[in-house]
Parts: C-alpha cells; structure tokens; sequence
C-alpha cells in the first residue's frame, strides 16, 4: 500500500509556515482544545461563508484568529453585526480578548479548499461527478493554476459499491519541496451516504516561510506563492571600438601650366596611314571559309546528302558443334506414297 503524505505538513517549515502560530510549556493540552473547538464553531457558522483557512496567534493576554474567505460580507454582516457576535462566542471560549481579522481572497478558484467546497455542494445538488470535476478544473486552469487534480471517493451515483475517481490537468509535482501546492478536503454529505473530496492545485513555486526567495540561478520569486518570473539578464555589450590615429593624406598639389610649355600634338594624315595587312589564315581556317560562302541563298534548292547509318552489328555466330564420328548418317526421306492408279475397269466403262 502507498503512504500518502499530506502536501501540506510535507513543507512545513521550509516553504510553509503553521495556521496555528503560538507555543506553551504547560498549558500545550488545554491550548490545543481550545483551537480545535474555535475552529469547529467557525466553520459551523460561517458555512456558507467560503471560509478557506484559520490561522491563530498567541499572545501574552490577547488572541488573534485570522480568517481568509472568499465573501467577507457574509462574515462581517450588516454593520459588522455577526463579527461582533463570532467575537463573543469567541471569548467566552478563550477566557482571553479576542481579536478577529478578515482576509478577503479575490480567486477563489486557485484555493485547495474552496475548490474542493464546492465540488462537494455539486455533488449534494446532485449534478454528475464526471461533469462537475471537468467544469471546476477548466475554471481553476483558466485562472491561473499550473496543475489541478481532485479525487472524490464514495458512493458514486448512487452504487451499492463505493470507490474512488480522480481527473487531473496540468502537471502536479508533489515530490518537489519547492513546488507551491495547495491542498484541501471536504465532504459531501448526499442521501445515500457521504462522499470525500480531495483538491490538489499547483501554483507554481513559491517563498520560504520567512519570506525570502529561494536562490535559483537566473530566477526572480514573486511574494505570496506567485509563479517565477524570469528576471531579465544585463545585456553584454560588445567592447567599444578603439579608435585609430586618422592619416592625414596631404592635399594635391596645382601646379599651374602656361600654353608655352604645352607641346602641340603633330597632326596625322590618313592617307599617310599605312594599310593594315591580312594575315594568311591557315589551311583549316580556310577551308572553313570556303564552306561558309558556298551557304545556298533564299532561293536557291539545295540537294540533300543521304544521312550515313552506322553499320548494323552482328550477332556473333555461335560455333556449329561438330558431329561425332560415331553417330550413323541419316537415314534419307522417304518419298511419298503415289496415289494408286485407277483400275482398267473404271476407264473402259468411262
């Protein structure tokens, strides 16, 4: 059987604080009920409240309880008439002044517990199971989760025989530490019996308790769970370019020329220009020549010479064998039979 582990008391205190942050010596048992029992009345009478967590602080004469829903107006009420009566009963728990703070969280669908709340409401209003994980896992990936998985186990649809179903989207990386993944559980509480919820949402990674980011390299933590943000690198800038000594090319010179120092340019007759000579073209040359002028004119027939056939190969003959020695001569044909001559009776009755 596998030893399931609860994501939660997994991290706790390397990447997770306690809901319950106070400490005693002798009173630890006596402490510990009274959380028990405020957390109990809480969540009884603030049902419909979208309560996700309690979390409780000590101190010497004073106790704070730190509630996070997701409908704050239902918890403060109508002038803050039902924090003032949770306050009392609160009190009277305790013994102590009770201080009571409201969270409000503003995406429901990336909590664990409210996540699981209301799949199991689903569930009471008899909707399909299939259906009802479907719809609140594309709700929570819209919003913003990396991962979801719910599992509900029970009485399915009414069968004689419980079991359990889960579906799953995104990736779930319980096995990491850094991972940030919420969890929460609820009960559906149907006519035929109760039906277990179970949420797992991945967030992304998130802080250390303390509030600093984990060190990885080239990765910046955003507060409160957020997903990484990739932090942008300095750019490396090429080293600039040393610039070179400029030469100094010296100027050009004028030189000015009077018309004395021109020499005058001797002036050339063409007919005192000696004829060029055509070389002798070799005898290939010419006989190209010769061809090229005999071309036929526009009108001119020309006869055409019979285009040359390669010559037709020959199969090679295959040596007769010779006839042995042995081997009798052939027999000659036999001439064929003449047909019989007609009887001297047949040619005298003609």
């Amino acid at each position: 059987m596998g030893h399931k582990v609860n994501p939660i008391g997994f991290r706790l205190g390397v990447y997770r604080n306690w809901d319950a942050r106070w400490y005693a010596d002798k009173d630890y048992t006596k402490l510990l009920h009274e959380d028990v029992a405020m957390r109990r009345l809480i969540g009884s009478r603030l049902r419909n409240a979208g309560v996700a967590r309690i979390e409780t602080e000590r101190s010497a004469n004073q106790l704070t309880v730190i509630i996070q829903t997701a409908k704050p107006g239902i918890v403060i009420g109508k002038q803050g008439a039902s924090v003032d009566a949770l306050r009392d009963e609160l009190e009277r728990i305790s013994g102590k002044k009770v201080r009571v703070t409201i969270h409000e969280i503003k995406t429901p669908e990336l909590d664990a517990t409210l996540v699981a709340e209301n799949v199991a409401s689903q569930l009471e209003k008899r909707i399909a199971f299939r259906r009802a994980l479907k719809q609140t896992m594309l709700r929570s990936m819209r919003a913003g989760a990396k991962g979801a998985k719910i599992q509900v186990s029970g009485r399915l649809g009414g069968s004689e025989m419980s079991r359990r179903e889960w579906d799953r989207d995104g990736r779930v990386p319980l096995h990491t530490l850094r991972a940030n993944i919420d969890y929460g559980k609820a009960e559906a509480r149907t006519t035929f019996g109760r039906i277990g919820v179970q949420c797992w949402l991945y967030l992304g990674d998130f802080v250390t308790a303390t509030g600093e980011p984990v060190p990885v390299a080239g990765r910046e933590r955003a507060e409160d769970g957020a997903p990484l943000q990739a932090t942008a690198r300095p750019a490396v800038l090429p080293p600039a370019p040393v610039a070179e000594p400029e030469v100094q090319v010296p100027a050009p010179v004028e030189v000015a020329v009077t018309e004395a120092e021109v020499a005058p340019i001797a002036e050339v007759d063409e007919e005192q220009t000696p004829d060029t000579t055509v070389d002798e073209l070799p005898d290939e040359d010419a006989e190209i020549a010769a061809v090229v002028s005999q071309v036929p004119k526009a009108d001119e027939k020309v006869e055409r010479l019979p285009a040359k056939r390669a010559p037709a190969r020959r199969k090679p003959v295959a040596a007769k064998k010779a006839t042995p020695a042995t081997r009798a001569a052939k027999k000659p044909a036999k001439k064929a039979a003449s047909p019989p001559a007609e009887s001297d009776e047949e040619e005298e009755e003609e």
